[in-house]
């Protein structure tokens, strides 16, 4: 039994590892000397190290304004996500059978929809209300809980919950908002924290939304600011590698707190 632990950890490391070694080999390579090409062959640990990489892509352009709008945009739409697809989500757990059913067939169907079959449909519907060039369509999804499949994951978690859990709080006085806060939501960490990384990660990466939607260079967001970066200068690979650390930094630091708020509440 000891010798399977062993190996199982050994594994669980080198599968770490595995997974891990294109963030060191982006991290390393992002310290290179700027405007020296890509190496040959495989190279972890550059000859000469040096941070001006960093420093450049604050300089050519304005990446701190970029990062902040991602981060705002990001952070208001997980909460804008977790309050309406839980919402959603208890609202689906407390319908009788058949409307269950058919909404998730809807939710379903939906989901199956490509993204690319609404753009035109949401560009027309927003200019038509003249909030382009604005932060409001790049978080609209969120007041619809972002993704058929968070308001599912919601359901699913609070269908678990016994319906005399909640009709014992109505019982006791408890109206659906409060059967929603104290009972639906402290039973439902799991769900949280995967719609919150999965939502971070929704927002945080989203490219086309501020490419269609944005015209002003202070509205802008860190995966379009990498694209401008690139189109400035394409062979510099230690720049565009130091900008594509900027913007996974977030998502890490993001992740292993998400994951280590998980851990404890388990433990608790």
């Amino acid at each position: 039994m000891k010798i399977n632990r062993i190996l199982g950890h050994l594994l669980s490391i080198a599968l770490t590892g595995l997974f891990l070694l294109p963030l060191f080999w982006m991290f390393f390579a992002s310290l290179r000397t700027p405007g020296l090409l890509p190496p040959r062959g495989l190279e972890i640990l550059p000859e000469s190290l040096t941070l001006a990489n960093y420093a450049r892509i604050f300089e050519v352009l304005p990446f701190g304004r970029y990062l902040l709008n991602s981060l705002y945009i990001s952070v208001l739409g997980v909460l804008l996500t977790l309050l309406t697809a839980s919402w959603a989500g208890f609202g689906m757990s407390l319908l009788g059978k058949r409307a269950r059913l058919r909404l998730l067939i809807l939710a379903g169907v939906m989901q199956m929809i490509p993204v690319t079959a609404v753009w035109l449909t949401r560009f027309l519907l927003f200019a038509w209300m003249e909030i382009t060039n604005s932060r409001l369509p790049l978080i609209a999804p969120a007041l619809m809980g972002s993704s058929p499949l968070f308001i599912l994951l919601f359901y699913w978690t609070f269908r678990r919950v016994d319906r005399s859990v909640f009709e014992t709080a109505e019982l006791d006085g408890a109206n659906l908002f409060q059967a929603w806060w104290r009972i639906a939501l402290p039973l439902a960490h799991p769900a949280l924290m995967a719609v919150g990384m999965l939502s971070f990660l929704f927002y945080w990466n989203d490219f086309i939304t501020p490419l269609l939607y944005l015209r002003s260079q202070t509205l802008y967001t860190l995966p379009v600011g990498l694209l401008q970066l690139q189109e400035m200068d394409k062979t510099n690979w230690p720049l565009l590698m130091a900008a594509s650390v900027v913007m996974t930094v977030p998502a890490i630091i993001v992740f292993s707190f998400l994951q280590r708020a998980l851990l404890w509440w388990d433990s608790d």
